[in-house]
Protein backbone atom coordinates (compact mmCIF):
# COMPACT_ATOMS: atom_id res chain seq x y z
CA UNK A 1 0.00 0.00 0.00
CA UNK A 2 1.27 3.03 -0.56
CA UNK A 3 1.77 6.01 1.72
CA UNK A 4 -1.18 8.54 2.48
CA UNK A 5 0.44 12.03 3.17
CA UNK A 6 -0.69 15.58 4.08
CA UNK A 7 -0.26 18.49 2.42
CA UNK A 8 -0.58 21.35 5.39
CA UNK A 9 -0.89 24.91 5.03
CA UNK A 10 3.07 26.13 5.61
CA UNK A 11 3.91 28.37 8.71
CA UNK A 12 3.56 32.35 7.65
CA UNK A 13 6.16 34.30 7.57
CA UNK A 14 7.79 35.58 10.32
CA UNK A 15 7.66 39.47 8.66
CA UNK A 16 2.98 38.78 8.46
CA UNK A 17 3.76 39.27 12.50
CA UNK A 18 6.09 42.56 12.26
CA UNK A 19 4.60 44.20 9.35
CA UNK A 20 1.14 42.95 9.04
CA UNK A 21 0.99 44.44 5.32
CA UNK A 22 0.33 40.91 4.13
CA UNK A 23 -1.64 39.48 6.58
CA UNK A 24 -4.41 41.66 7.45
CA UNK A 25 -8.01 40.43 8.41
CA UNK A 26 -8.78 37.12 8.61
CA UNK A 27 -6.88 34.51 6.01
CA UNK A 28 -9.17 32.10 3.81
CA UNK A 29 -9.33 29.65 0.97
CA UNK A 30 -9.94 31.67 -1.95
CA UNK A 31 -10.19 28.82 -4.65
CA UNK A 32 -9.68 24.73 -4.05
CA UNK A 33 -8.15 23.83 -7.91
CA UNK A 34 -7.93 20.02 -6.34
CA UNK A 35 -10.76 16.99 -6.31
CA UNK A 36 -10.48 13.85 -5.09
CA UNK A 37 -9.19 11.24 -7.53
CA UNK A 38 -7.43 13.51 -9.44
CA UNK A 39 -3.60 12.87 -10.52
CA UNK A 40 -1.20 15.54 -8.92
CA UNK A 41 2.54 16.46 -9.44
CA UNK A 42 5.01 18.28 -7.19
CA UNK A 43 4.71 21.78 -7.04
CA UNK A 44 0.78 22.14 -8.67
CA UNK A 45 -1.00 24.33 -6.62
CA UNK A 46 -3.19 23.15 -4.50
CA UNK A 47 -5.29 26.09 -3.06
CA UNK A 48 -4.62 29.78 -2.98
CA UNK A 49 -4.96 31.78 -0.04
CA UNK A 50 -6.14 35.36 0.63
CA UNK A 51 -4.93 36.97 3.25
CA UNK A 52 -6.36 40.59 2.83
CA UNK A 53 -3.95 41.91 0.79
CA UNK A 54 -2.19 39.05 -1.19
CA UNK A 55 -3.32 35.64 -2.74
CA UNK A 56 -0.66 32.93 -2.14
CA UNK A 57 -0.38 29.56 -3.87
CA UNK A 58 0.00 26.58 -1.85
CA UNK A 59 1.68 23.66 -3.67
CA UNK A 60 1.78 20.24 -3.49
CA UNK A 61 5.53 18.84 -2.08
CA UNK A 62 4.49 15.37 -3.39
CA UNK A 63 3.70 13.35 -6.83
CA UNK A 64 0.50 10.96 -6.08
CA UNK A 65 -3.47 10.81 -6.13
CA UNK A 66 -5.75 13.26 -4.16
CA UNK A 67 -7.88 11.43 -1.44
CA UNK A 68 -9.55 13.81 0.21
CA UNK A 69 -9.82 17.46 0.20
CA UNK A 70 -10.33 18.65 3.72
CA UNK A 71 -11.25 21.98 2.64
CA UNK A 72 -13.78 24.50 0.85
CA UNK A 73 -13.72 27.75 -0.43
CA UNK A 74 -14.16 30.44 1.88
CA UNK A 75 -13.27 28.26 4.77
CA UNK A 76 -10.83 30.00 7.39
CA UNK A 77 -7.18 28.56 7.78
CA UNK A 78 -4.52 28.53 9.60
CA UNK A 79 -1.01 27.69 9.66
CA UNK A 80 -0.46 24.42 9.98
CA UNK A 81 -4.35 23.13 8.54
CA UNK A 82 -4.61 19.84 6.70
CA UNK A 83 -5.96 20.97 3.06
CA UNK A 84 -5.57 17.30 1.44
CA UNK A 85 -4.98 13.71 2.15
CA UNK A 86 -2.58 12.30 -1.04
CA UNK A 87 -1.43 9.08 -1.84
CA UNK A 88 2.02 8.88 -2.83
CA UNK A 89 3.89 6.11 -4.75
Amino acid sequence: MCPVREVRIPKYPECWDSCGSCASGDIFIQSVLVAAGEAISRDDTVVVLETGKVALDIPCPWDGIVLEVLVEENDPIDEGDVIVRIETA
